[in-house]
C-alpha cells in the first residue's frame, strides 16, 4: 500500500477509517469473484481514489457466507501510533437489509455521550460507516443476485466486524479512555487520507492558498479548521467561490495574522465546538497535543450569558466540547453558542495588523448555523 505523497515531499497516510472501507470492499469482491482478493482500489471521501494492497484475504461461500481481509496501515511521514497497526475486517451476509457494524479485538466501544455515536456503540465514526456503507451500497445489485440464486434470499445486507490486534495496548497512547472510548481505538477519518503535521509546510501551504484568493480578485476569505467545516460554510457562504476558502488547520492566529498582510477586506472563521471551544479561550494555535477544551471556562462562559445552574453545572462535567454544546441545544440556550464566537471575537481582534473586519461563524455537526459575531 503506497501512500501519496504532497507538494512538500511529505507522504501523506490513510486512515483507520480508509483502511476498513478497503477491507469491506475487498471482502464483498472476494465472494462476487470466488477468489481471494491482493489488492483493492476505493474511492475515499473525498472523492480521491486509493489502492490498497492486502495482506490477507480468505473467503467462505458455503453459509453463511463470509469473508476475511487485512491489510497494513500506513501512517505516511507524519505517523501516529497505528502506523503499521493490522486492520483487520470480518464480513457475514445475512438475508436481512442493511449494514450493521461490530466491534472485533482492539476497538473500543462509546461509553460517554458528546463522541457523535449512541453509548455502547462500536468506536467506528459516522464517516467511516458511511463509507463501508457506499462499497456495500456499490456491490449490492451483484451481491443480491448472487445470494438470490445460491440461497434463495429476497434481499441480502451484511454484518462488519473491525479488528486491531494489539488494539487496547496502543489505545493508552491516545486520550480515548479519558474521552469515553474504551477498551481499543476509534476507526476514524473524515477524509481517508492523514496530512503530515508539518508546521512550516502548513503554514507556508496557507500563505500560497491566500496568495491564489488575491491574484483572483478575493476580497473575503473563509478560514475553516478543516474539511468538515470548511464543506458546512460553503453551504451557508455559497456566493462565495471555492478559491475563498483556506483550511488553515489549527494555525488560527497564523492565519488571521497572514490575511492582514493582504488585501484582504473581511475574514470569516468557521468551525465547530471542538475548536472553537479552544480559540475562546485565547489559545492561537489549536492542535491537540498542545491545549485541551478547558470546561470549567466553558461553564463560566455559559453562566455568563444566564444559562441556569443545572446546564452550567452540566457543561463543567461535560465529556467533549461536542457534548457541551449538545447539552446547551437540547436545553434551548442558543446565548452559550453567541457567547463563544463573540469571545472569540473578542481575542482576534486583538492581534496587531489583521484585516479591517473578521466574522466568526459556528456550526452544529449537521451545518447548521448556530453562532456567529462579527466586527463592527
Amino acid at each position: 500500500m503506497e501512500a501519496p505523497t504532497n507538494r512538500k515531499k511529505l507522504r501523506t497516510g490513510y486512515t483507520t477509517g480508509a483502511c476498513s472501507q478497503a477491507g469491506v470492499r475487498a471482502c464483498l469482491l472476494s465472494l462476487l469473484e470466488g477468489a481471494p482478493i491482493r489488492d483493492v482500489e476505493v474511492v475515499l471521501p473525498i472523492g480521491k481514489k486509493a489502492a490498497f494492497h492486502l495482506k490477507t484475504s480468505t473467503f467462505d461461500a458455503s453459509g453463511p457466507p463470509r469473508a476475511h481481509a487485512s491489510l497494513i496501515k500506513d501512517g505516511g511521514d507524519d505517523p501516529d501510533c497505528t502506523h503499521g497497526a493490522e486492520i483487520i475486517t470480518d464480513i457475514v451476509l445475512v438475508p436481512e437489509p442493511g449494514v450493521r457494524f461490530h466491534r472485533g479485538s482492539g476497538v473500543g466501544w462509546i461509553s460517554k455521550p458528546g463522541l457523535g455515536l449512541a453509548v455502547g456503540e462500536p468506536a467506528i465514526n459516522p464517516v467511516p460507516r458511511q463509507s463501508m456503507e457506499r462499497e456495500f451500497e456499490s456491490l449490492y445489485p451483484r451481491i443480491k443476485s448472487w445470494s438470490k440464486n445460491r440461497f434463495g434470499w429476497p434481499d441480502v445486507g451484511i454484518d462488519v466486524t473491525i479488528s486491531i490486534p494489539n488494539g487496547e495496548e496502543l489505545a493508552k497512547e491516545t486520550l480515548n479512555g479519558r474521552l469515553g472510548i474504551l477498551e481499543g481505538l476509534s476507526i476514524l477519518g473524515t477524509k481517508g487520507i492523514v496530512v503530515p503535521f508539518s508546521t512550516s509546510a502548513y503554514r507556508a501551504s496557507i500563505s500560497q492558498a491566500m496568495d491564489v484568493a488575491v491574484a483572483r480578485g478575493i476580497k473575503t476569505l473563509v478560514l475553516t479548521t478543516g474539511g468538515q467545516s470548511e464543506k458546512f460554510a460553503q453551504k451557508i457562504l455559497s456566493g462565495l467561490p471555492e478559491e475563498a476558502f483556506v483550511q488553515i488547520g489549527d494555525f488560527a492566529g497564523f492565519s488571521i495574522r497572514e490575511a492582514g498582510k493582504r488585501s484582504i477586506e473581511k475574514v470569516v472563521m468557521a468551525g465547530l465546538m471542538g475548536k472553537f471551544s479552544k480559540l475562546a479561550t485565547g489559545v492561537k494555535q489549536t492542535h491537540a497535543a498542545g491545549s485541551q477544551v478547558d470546561f470549567d471556562f466553558l461553564s463560566k462562559l455559559a453562566k455568563e450569558s444566564g444559562a441556569s445552574e443545572s446546564l452550567v453545572e452540566a457543561i463543567r462535567n461535560a465529556n467533549t466540547a461536542r457534548h457541551a454544546g449538545e447539552l446547551a441545544a437540547e436545553s434551548g440556550f442558543p446565548a452559550f453558542f453567541q457567547a463563544i464566537c463573540e469571545r472569540i471575537l473578542y481575542h482576534f481582534s486583538k492581534i496587531p495588523s489583521g484585516p479591517p473586519s473578521i466574522g466568526i461563524l459556528l456550526t452544529d455537526f449537521q451545518g447548521k448555523q448556530i453562532g456567529y459575531a462579527e466586527t463592527d
